[in-house]
């Protein structure tokens, strides 16, 4: 291992003491190859969570509707080119087939001497998002925190800063929500199983512990739970057969256990309807789903979800991909997902140095520029009750005052100044520019509203319209 820094036997000691205190897992043992834990306790369960009480938790996600994923690791060194291979990314260990002796040669280079924590939460806010996930370990087991029970980690690279405390306090100064993803997966850690099939011949699985690793594994999230405090815990990497149901309701209630309020994905466990994300039937875990790359056909009542996507074709860096999406196109997606109850994690992979490519920042500042004028559209609104319109996309809120107000996504102007809605209920009241408020006319009939439009949209990535019904429309919401 390069530039490897051991930890001191007195904090892993006061971390071992700490984890044997709380009855969950026994001590854990640091090593130069990505350190050890012992078996850990089955949990027995926590109590049930009334309904009530889970709705006062997700409060704060479904208010939020859009954050920004950060896919951040060595993984970015290479910037996806390996052997004259370019197609490579966050995967590039696996798909590269990199040994891992080769692998751990990035420790030395890992040096972002540009990563400011305050201009990525800025950006963040700026854009409108209102949470943060960054991952604190991907695949390949190098942590981005100051881990106690590992030295693959960035205290042992040139940078030697804890990325996870910087950034979580920066995002406290610009109030967006601190949150991290964690891989179960771990192709670095010595107990963690299978084993990739190309490296079966050269690293054996001699004394390798599987249960051993879920200990390493807890004792990781117990330093990330109680010194970072996330309000979300993303998972990923449950789908090997290692994994199990069982494993996945035991890490469940231990993460619950550290805090009560924290969100978790349907990751944690074997639930997950491939990359479509939703869970399936069978007592699963997990607050949310987790569609990737892709938004439902429609929100299903009852049902949080959340639609992660990349700005190009890549999680993490990869400097040949020049694929990215428009501003336009991730505005637009931001408010179809918003229009089927869901929310929105839209990611960067930063470069090695630590900076966001340039690329990213100016989608970033556009969709920014959108959210200015029209965020309450999107923040705390439910799904669309009247479907998907042609034009557009809807979504609506209840307002204090009792009144239902629609807002219409007009992604299609109509050139004849005629905005008709149909399968609208209750008694319009008023209809307005949302940016600006400039009231317009509008006339009921059988079929619902035509609202009298300028005759030019007032924003070309959406103008929104809104509506006040004098009383709650039938929705087809997300959740009940």
């Amino acid at each position: 291992m390069a530039d490897s820094i051991m930890k001191t036997p007195l904090l892993i000691v006061g971390l071992s003491l700490l984890i044997l205190s709380s009855g969950c897992i026994s001590k854990p043992t640091a090593t130069p190859s990505g350190g050890h834990g012992q078996p850990s306790k089955v949990e027995p369960g926590l109590p049930a969570e009334t309904p009530a009480a889970h709705d006062a938790r997700m409060e704060w996600w479904r208010e939020a509707r859009f954050g920004m994923f950060i896919h951040w690791g060595l993984y970015a060194i290479p910037a996806g080119e390996w052997k004259g291979k370019t197609d490579h990314a966050e995967w590039i260990r696996e798909s590269a087939q990199i040994p891992l002796a080769e692998y751990d040669q990035f420790l030395g280079q890992f040096n972002p001497v540009k990563f400011n924590p305050d201009t990525w939460a800025r950006l963040a806010r700026r854009a409108g998002m209102k949470y943060l996930v960054i991952t604190s370990k991907h695949h390949d087991g190098f942590a981005l925190w100051d881990s106690k029970v590992s030295d693959f980690d960035v205290m042992a690279t040139p940078f030697q800063r804890d990325i996870l405390k910087e950034l979580s306090a920066a995002c406290r100064k610009e109030d967006v929500r601190f949150c991290t993803y964690h891989s179960i997966m771990d192709w670095h850690h010595p107990d963690y199983l299978p084993r990739r099939n190309w490296e079966k011949a050269t690293r054996s699985t001699d004394g390798a512990d599987f249960d051993r690793f879920r200990g390493y594994l807890k004792s990781q999230l117990q330093e990330i739970v109680s010194g970072y405090n996330p309000g979300v815990l993303w998972f990923d990497g449950e789908w090997e057969d290692t994994w199990t149901h069982a494993m996945g309701q035991d890490l469940d209630d231990y993460v619950r256990g550290l805090n009560k309020n924290i969100i978790i994905n349907n990751r944690v466990d074997k639930g997950r309807h491939g990359m479509a994300g939703q869970t399936k039937e069978g007592g699963f875990r997990g607050d949310f789903g987790t569609p990737e790359q892709e938004i439902p056909d429609q929100g299903i009542p009852g049902v949080d979800w959340e639609s992660c996507m990349t700005m190009n074709r890549h999680w993490g860096w990869n400097a040949a991909d020049t694929q990215w999406k428009s501003t336009e196109d991730l505005v637009r997606k931001l408010i179809d997902i918003a229009s089927k109850g869901g929310n929105f994690l839209l990611n960067i992979g930063p470069r090695p140095d630590g900076t966001f490519p340039d690329q990213a920042i100016e989608r970033l500042e556009g969709i920014g520029h959108w959210m200015d004028k029209n965020s309450d559209s999107i923040y705390g609104t439910q799904a669309s009750p009247v479907g998907k319109p042609a034009w557009g996309r809807c979504t609506q809120k209840q307002r204090s005052n009792g009144q239902t107000r629609l807002f219409f996504h007009v992604f299609d102007w109509p050139t004849d100044g005629k905005l008709v809605v149909t399968g609208v209920t209750g008694k319009p009241l008023k209809a307005t520019l949302l940016d600006g408020g400039k009231k317009l006319k509008f006339a009921e009939n059988a079929s619902g509203v035509t609202i009298d439009v300028p005759g030019k949209p007032g924003n070309l990535l959406a103008t929104v319209i809104t509506l006040d019904l004098a009383k709650p429309a039938p929705a087809d919401r997300n959740r009940n």
